[in-house]
């Protein structure tokens, strides 16, 4: 069955119903506008201005910690690369003086980071000689015994016709054959004599390079023996200037600042830059080792003007900008875009982009630093 054609007075008065009927609409306080939703304040939130809301039981989890910047009158610091070298006076090498094979000694061979004394016997060399110079030897000393056996009957004789022959004959002929003991002496220790390798300073074993029966070559290193808690560091400083311009230097070891002593400046370049020899003490040396590279941090004499401030509380943003977050509020954590100079590898100095006052978050900023 078909249905009814609608007529045009009927579509009219359908178009004129539509139009009466108003727009259903929220009651108030129901109605969200087109605000986007407010975000939730339970827990770490970056809001659309880049700030970082951080409710206090959150940051208390999170260990954030804060400090007040000062302004002051800062040293203006150069960062040297360097290197950990062997202290001349608390440092030696064990080298062998002849060619020959390796024993241990009375302890063994000594193994790297053992303790060792100064004068303690570390090791013997036994010296290797071709067979025709030990044949020779052989030789010679056959015939020092030889002489020596005719010397002493001669002695003898001499003694027993002690009334009827001067005494310096007798005299003569003891000299003698006391001569050729001590020549028999020589050559037969000769022949089977061992060269100690005794360590020149107290300290531990850096480095061990042989092994039980090893044959070595004349002043082949053998052993290496360094005092831990005294090193030298030496710096390469492509400014020769620098030399003349040293307040203090430090080194950076983990968190610890190391003083550093400047010990001199070098009067020839090497790699195009000018080696700065410093010395170091102290127990936290025990984790470098000889050869490490390190950050030398050289503070001239020269100010700057700025706020010293933790390496930790530095951070990078979106932009590869060097920032800080700053406390602006009980739970409300700001970043600041700012330019530093390196101070003694612990702290850097900010010259622009904090205040005097700002409070600056140290312990926990990479944690703000993820927040979403």
């Amino acid at each position: 069955m078909k249905r009814p054609a609608l007529t045009a007075a009927g579509a009219a008065l359908l178009i004129a119903l539509t139009t009466c009927i108003p727009m259903a609409r929220a009651g108030e306080g129901h109605d969200h506008g087109d605000a986007p939703a407010a975000p939730s304040a339970n827990g770490p939130q970056r809001q659309p201005d880049g700030s970082v809301f951080l409710p206090k039981p959150a940051q208390r989890q999170l260990g954030v910690r804060t400090v007040v910047s000062t302004a002051a009158d800062l040293p203006r610091t150069v960062e040297l690369g360097a290197r950990v070298l062997m202290d001349p006076n608390a440092g030696g090498r064990v080298q062998a003086l002849h060619a020959g094979r390796i024993e241990p000694g009375p302890r063994g061979l000594p193994h790297p980071g053992q303790a060792v004394r100064r004068g303690e016997v570390l090791a013997h060399v036994l010296p290797s000689a071709a067979p025709i110079e030990r044949s020779n030897q052989a030789a010679q000393l056959a015939e020092l015994r030889a002489a020596r056996a005719l010397a002493d009957k001669r002695v003898a004789r001499l003694q027993a016709l002690a009334d009827t022959v001067p005494r310096k004959e007798i005299e003569a002929a003891e000299s003698e054959a006391a001569s050729l003991a001590a020549r028999i002496a020589a050559v037969g220790g000769g022949l089977a004599l061992r060269e100690p390798l005794t360590a020149p300073v107290a300290g531990v074993i850096a480095s061990a390079h042989v092994v039980a029966g090893q044959v070595v070559d004349a002043r082949e290193l053998v052993f290496e023996i360094v005092d831990p808690t005294r090193l030298r560091i030496e710096a390469l400083a492509f400014d020769a200037a620098l030399a003349s311009n040293i307040g203090s230097a430090t080194m950076a070891v983990g968190e610890r600042r190391v003083p550093l002593v400047f010990v001199g400046a070098a009067r020839s370049l090497r790699e195009q830059a000018l080696p700065l020899a410093f010395r170091a003490e102290g127990a936290a040396l025990e984790a470098l080792a000889v050869g490490q590279p390190v950050r030398v941090f050289v503070q001239t004499r020269d100010k700057v003007q700025g706020i010293a401030v933790p390496v930790a509380a530095l951070m990078k943003n979106a932009a590869n900008q060097t920032i800080v977050w700053v406390k602006t509020a009980p739970e409300r954590f700001e970043p600041r875009a700012v330019t530093t100079e390196a101070l003694d590898g612990v702290h850097a100095a900010v010259t622009s982009g904090l205040k005097p006052g700002d409070r600056v978050a140290t312990q926990g900023a990479t944690l703000i630093n993820q927040v979403r």
